[in-house]
């Protein structure tokens, strides 16, 4: 059974009253002390409007009281107010002290119940343990009542006092939890932004040093190639010009293949059209094994004798086969900058099971360890790169004496199961 799950758009009346609740914290956070002074008059106000209109006189326990003591209490009661979100435990504690003269009096004045609210702000935005000695402040009042003028019962009004601080209480602790619930899920939308981007960040450096790491692969080896081969035509144009016609051949030949790869790798770095698919871009395959006798014909057109030696039988994937073909190049193309006239190099590919393969590259070149930096330019530490994403090792330096030369050794271990 399939079943629908319809998206319920919210209610006029509650989308109108969210709405207006962010515009009224917007407001209280742009304006607090505006705030503060509307909802304290208002209470002040209501205050003076039960001394004034003599509705304190339905409560009192006594009606003898003077009236500068009943407006003292009144505005005792009421203007702290203006202070109970930055300091609720002074507000309270002031509070206290009129409720006592009101509760000793016998006014029994209403405003005595706005100490809640100072509660709900306590719960609100104090340590819980403060709850306490405010409900210790909030009940002593209560029990000097009935102490004093004896109306009701211990438990009915020690009890309905406690119920009253009881909600006050909880409202505050459900506000605060939801307040902390909401900026919890704010921040971590902030971090995972902040990771997003980070991740954003890497994922375009690793793509620029995997392009920079290609289009030196392709561009300095086909300039290497070329190099050796205009050399070759130049000192072969005087005594045989068939000799120089042929190395012009080889180098126009060399730079439509690098063309070409430069050419594939600027069209692979294009952007989806629409459709999803790369917009004209020529898929042409990586290098692999099966090219390799290409690049050595055009290293040897350029005057470098190259031997290979092949044991077992080659079965890489592309990945690796792609490592495998880089690490030869380069390899080959330093030879070629910086082995000397005569030199010359050997390669012996070991293949073994479950795609470990072992390929060393050696030279019979100028290869001491004086021209070590020389060689470490970008091209080992591409070769490095493109090794260890397959956990494999690369050595290269000089051969041990009295050989001379460079050797580069590329191991890739057995792959992985998924």
């Amino acid at each position: 059974m399939n079943h629908v799950t319809e998206d319920r758009a919210p209610e006029p009346l509650t989308e109108y009253a969210h709405r207006l609740t962010r515009r009224l914290r917007a407001f209280d956070r742009r304006h607090p002390l505006l705030w503060d002074l509307h909802i304290t008059g208002f209470w002040v106000t209501a205050a003076l409007i039960d001394y004034a209109g003599g509705g304190w006189r339905h409560n009192a326990h006594t009606l003898d009281v003077p009236g500068w003591l009943l407006l003292t209490l009144s505005l005792g009661l009421s203007v702290p107010l203006l202070w109970r979100r930055t300091h609720p435990r002074a507000v309270l504690a002031a509070m206290a002290l009129f409720a006592l003269v009101n509760a000793w009096t016998g006014a029994a004045l209403q405003a005595a119940l706005l100490q809640l609210a100072v509660v709900y702000h306590i719960a609100l935005r104090r340590a819980l343990r403060d709850l306490w000695w405010a409900t210790a402040l909030v009940i002593a009042p209560v029990l000097v009542s009935v102490a004093r003028h004896g109306e009701g019962t211990w438990d009915q009004q020690v009890g309905s006092q406690l119920m009253s601080i009881t909600v006050a209480v909880l409202i505050g602790v459900t506000v605060r939890t939801r307040r902390n619930y909401t900026e919890a899920l704010e921040d971590r939308a902030r971090r995972l932004e902040t990771e997003r981007d980070q991740q954003a960040r890497l994922a375009t450096a690793a793509e620029r040093a995997r392009i920079a790491r290609e289009m030196h692969d392709i561009i300095g080896h086909n300039l290497s190639v070329i190099t050796g081969l205009a050399d070759g035509g130049r000192y072969a144009a005087a005594k045989s010009p068939e000799r120089a016609a042929q190395a012009l051949d080889a180098i126009a030949t060399t730079s439509r293949q690098a063309l070409t790869e430069l050419r594939r790798v600027l069209d692979v770095m294009r952007e989806e059209e629409e459709n999803g698919e790369l917009a004209g871009a020529d898929l042409t395959p990586q290098p692999g094994l099966t090219d390799l006798d290409q690049l050595l014909d055009g290293v040897r057109s350029a005057g470098l004798p190259v031997h290979t030696t092949t044991h077992g039988s080659p079965a890489l994937p592309p990945g690796r086969q792609l490592t495998v073909y880089r690490v030869i190049q380069e390899a080959l193309t330093n030879t070629l900058k910086h082995a000397g006239a005569g030199a010359t190099a050997e390669i012996e590919l070991s293949h073994e099971d479950k795609g470990a393969v072992t390929v060393t590259i050696t030279d019979t070149g100028n290869g001491s360890r004086a021209d070590g930096p020389a060689r470490d330019g970008r091209g080992l530490p591409g070769m490095r790169e493109r090794t260890a994403l397959y956990g494999g090792t690369l050595e290269a330096g000089p051969r041990p004496h009295p050989e001379r030369g460079w050797r580069v050794r590329l191991h890739l271990p057995e792959e992985t199961p998924q």
